[in-house]
C-alpha cells in the first residue's frame, strides 16, 4: 500500500514542500510507493513554491483510514494530525519541534527529531549522499522550506548547518538567496484574497497553557499594514473563530520579516494579561509591539503564560 507523506493542518512552507521532498527520496530512492499529501489548503508562499518549481499541488486529504501506512514530517502533535492517526500505521517520524506525546503506533518506528530550523534539513541529512541526486524541483522546494523556516536566517531557531544546506542548494541551483527570499516573502505577504478567518487559521497551532486554549496565529510578512490595516475586523473574528475551533482564544502575532519584530493584537484584558506576563509588554491599546519575536516555537510557544 502506497505511505502517505504529510505535515501538519494548516500547512505552511515546510509542511508543503518536506513531504514533497521525502515522498521522492522513497519513491526514487528507496523504491517505496509514497505520495505527499497535505492536510489543507497550503498559505501562499507554499503555493509560490509549487508554481516557481513546477510541483504539482499534492492532494488534499481530511483524514485517514485505518492501517494506512504514512510518515509524518514537521510535528508529532496529534492536534495537528488527522483525527484517525493513532488508527493508522504510522511508520515514522521526522521532526524539529518538541515531543507533545500523545501518538500510539502499531509497532516501532522510526523517530528522527533534531533542534534544527527546518525538516527540510534533516531530510537532507538523512538522505546523505543520495541528497545529490534530487532534481532541482526537489532542491527547490528543500532550499524554500529552509529560508522559510528560517526567515532568511533572521529566525532566533537558525543553526549553522540550516545556514550551511541552504547555501549549498542555491549554489546547486544558481540561485541569490536574498533575490530568491525576497520573491518568497513578497508571496507570503499578499494575503488580500483572504477572510479574516482564513487569515487567523491560516499558520496556526493549537496550545495550551493550563485550562486555557489558545489559536496560535504567525502571520510572517514584510508589509505588516496589510495585516494591520484590517486590526478591527480581524479581532471582532477572533470570536468567531475561537468559537468554531474550540478554543478560548485567538492570539494574532504579525511578524514584521525586515524589522525584526512582532505585533500582538489585545483585544481583550485575558490578552493582555498573556502580553504582559509572557513577554514583559506594557500593553497600551489594542496592540503591542514586541520587540526581536520572530518565532513561535522558540520564542512565542515557550513563554505564553496567563
Amino acid at each position: 500500500m502506497t505511505q502517505l507523506v504529510f505535515g501538519h493542518k494548516s500547512p505552511d512552507t515546510d509542511s508543503t514542500g518536506s513531504p514533497i521532498v521525502w515522498a521522492w527520496y522513497l519513491n526514487e530512492v528507496q523504491g517505496t510507493k509514497a505520495e505527499p499529501v497535505l492536510l489543507g489548503e497550503p498559505n501562499t508562499e507554499a503555493a509560490f513554491m509549487l508554481d516557481k518549481w513546477n510541483l504539482p499541488k499534492p492532494r488534499i486529504i481530511d483524514d485517514v483510514e485505518a492501517d494506512q501506512p504514512c510518515v509524518i514530517v514537521d510535528t508529532n502533535n496529534p492536534a495537528e494530525l488527522p483525527a484517525s492517526i493513532n488508527d493508522a500505521d504510522v511508520r515514522a517520524i521526522i521532526d524539529h519541534h518538541k515531543l507533545v506525546g500523545g501518538l500510539e503506533t502499531k509497532g516501532p518506528i522510526d523517530i528522527t527529531v533534531r533542534p534544527l530550523a527546518c525538516t527540510a534539513t534533516i531530510l537532507v541529512d538523512l538522505m546523505g549522499d543520495d541528497a545529490a541526486k534530487m532534481p532541482e524541483a526537489i532542491k527547490g522546494a528543500a532550499l524554500t522550506c529552509i529560508l522559510s523556516d528560517t526567515l532568511e536566517f533572521r529566525s532566533p531557531t537558525t543553526t549553522d548547518h540550516d545556514r550551511d544546506v541552504a547555501t549549498k542548494l542555491a549554489a546547486d541551483l544558481n540561485v541569490n538567496i536574498g533575490d530568491y527570499a525576497a520573491e518568497m516573502f513578497a508571496a507570503k505577504s499578499d494575503v488580500s484574497a483572504f477572510s479574516d478567518a482564513e487569515l487567523l487559521r491560516m499558520d496556526s497551532k493549537e496550545y495550551a497553557v493550563g485550562d486555557t486554549k489558545f489559536r496560535v496565529s504567525v502571520l510572517e510578512t514584510t508589509a505588516p499594514g496589510m495585516v494591520l490595516d484590517r486590526k478591527a475586523s480581524l479581532m471582532d473574528s477572533m470570536t468567531t473563530v475561537a468559537g468554531e475551533d474550540g478554543v478560548d482564544q485567538v492570539l494574532l502575532f504579525v511578524v514584521d520579516i525586515l524589522n525584526e519584530e512582532a505585533t500582538l493584537l489585545v483585544p481583550n484584558d485575558l490578552v493582555k494579561t498573556v502580553a504582559e506576563k509572557s513577554f514583559g509588554a506594557k500593553v497600551d491599546g489594542d496592540s503591542v509591539v514586541l520587540p526581536g519575536v520572530m518565532s513561535r516555537k522558540k520564542q512565542i510557544i515557550p513563554n505564553l503564560a496567563v
